[in-house]
């Protein structure tokens, strides 16, 4: 439900705007804007703890609100007549579902982290994840279809269909065994005990928050997560917009490609990555994604000579689309084990904000940096910084484990 308006609005609307020659500054900016509730979620958090106790459990009343209120807000999109012409007017009905939608997904996240034993985040995430990706895949793929074949209007109408019936099957979906379906409804199981719903209160929250955010291993891990999350974006913003507006990509090509083989190639890395991060540990699988990326990252774009050649471009868009599950997969459990217990919805969304934060960040400077460079050294840039701070978290793990005092037998 969170993925089909993303792949819409991100994937088929943005590559939509570049192939009617809208200028790359005005699409990084629109998917800024679009992105900009997500990048500020956090200040859910704090509300998501603090009214967590209802008769149909602790999280699924905001669950449900929020679906029933993206949806209502998605009717907005059916305003506009002409994508091209109306980006203003496009970028603030998207803005105002995605309010409700970050509502919708640190609610969700806090469901997770709140009820997930440590032992399965790994393929929890993954399959979460992996929910997210085949939700982007259709609004990317099947959007951009439709926009093209049956008009912007019946896309949107698509769009708002899709999440009424979604938002009409998480009502029938319990939290646990013994919640409630409906509001007014009895349920079996008690009401929430101290140690099911921490006391916090605001004041606290928020000190037990920085503590936790602001603690140098936060700081470290977290640091060099949000560094490949944003080159990543940087880098396929720029390369999109190349591929249209200098190879004459057609949009939906772009889109249905994202879609359809991206989506099936990122399913199956998610899906074993969630498997591998359980056995290895999430941590060394962080480390592997991250070499990994930069890696290709400086390969590909030194073969930028030989993008020209669609098999080459196919093949490195395939490969690509599996990095930001491949790397989520690993990052969501080492995020998850940073929260602190009482705070975790609220902590882990600050996370999941300045994630998302990133990923606007990166399709704004993107935008402006495609005025000044060419896709193929912005690229290269990216790559190059991705392989230095897994050198540095590898640097400093190694120091950590030197400082550590040796186990007593």
């Amino acid at each position: 439900m969170q993925g089909i308006p993303a792949g819409f609005a991100l994937t088929a609307v943005a590559n939509y705007l570049t192939a009617e020659n809208t200028s790359p500054k005005i699409v990084g900016t629109f998917v800024a804007v679009v992105g900009l509730p997500w990048a500020v979620q956090f200040v859910w958090g704090p509300v998501i703890d603090l009214f967590q106790s209802s008769p149909m459990g602790r999280r699924k009343p905001w669950v449900l609100l929020s679906q029933l209120m993206a949806f209502v807000a998605s009717l907005g999109v059916l305003l506009v007549e002409n994508p091209a012409s109306q980006v203003s007017t496009l970028a603030a009905a998207f803005f105002i579902h995605s309010v409700f939608a970050s509502l919708q997904d640190a609610s969700v996240d806090a469901m997770a982290i709140s009820i997930i034993p440590e032992t399965d985040r790994g393929r929890v995430n993954a399959f979460m994840r992996g929910g997210m990706l085949f939700g982007s895949g259709v609004g990317a793929a099947g959007m951009a279809y439709l926009i093209r074949h049956s008009g912007f209007f019946y896309a949107a109408l698509a769009q708002s269909l899709i999440l009424l019936g979604m938002t009409a099957i998480t009502c029938f979906i319990k939290e646990k065994s013994g919640d409630a379906l409906l509001p007014w409804s009895s349920r079996a199981r008690t009401e929430p005990t101290a140690t099911d719903v921490p006391r916090v209160n605001l004041r606290g929250l928020f000190a037990e928050l920085f503590r936790g955010l602001l603690s140098s291993q936060s700081l470290r891990m977290f640091g060099a997560i949000i560094v490949v999350y944003t080159f990543l974006s940087v880098f396929i913003r720029a390369f999109s917009v190349h591929l249209i507006q200098q190879l004459k990509w057609a949009d939906t090509s772009l889109s249905v490609l994202s879609g359809t083989y991206g989506t099936l190639g990122a399913l199956i890395i998610i899906l074993t990555g969630g498997i591998l991060a359980d056995k290895i540990g999430s941590r060394k699988l962080l480390v592997i994604m991250m070499f990994i990326i930069g890696s290709f990252l400086v390969t590909f774009n030194l073969l930028a000579q030989f993008w020209s050649d669609p098999t080459v471009t196919t093949t490195g868009l395939i490969i690509w689309y599996t990095f930001d599950p491949g790397f989520s997969v690993a990052a969501m459990p080492v995020l998850m084990a940073l929260c602190r217990k009482g705070i975790e919805g609220s902590q882990f969304t600050t996370y999941m904000a300045l994630v998302n934060l990133s990923d606007v960040a990166g399709a704004f400077v993107s935008g402006h940096a495609l005025s000044w460079f060419s896709a193929p050294v912005i690229g290269l840039f990216c790559g190059g910084v991705v392989v230095v701070v897994a050198m540095l978290v590898v640097g400093q793990t190694f120091l950590n484990v030197r400082r550590s005092p040796p186990e007593q037998a």
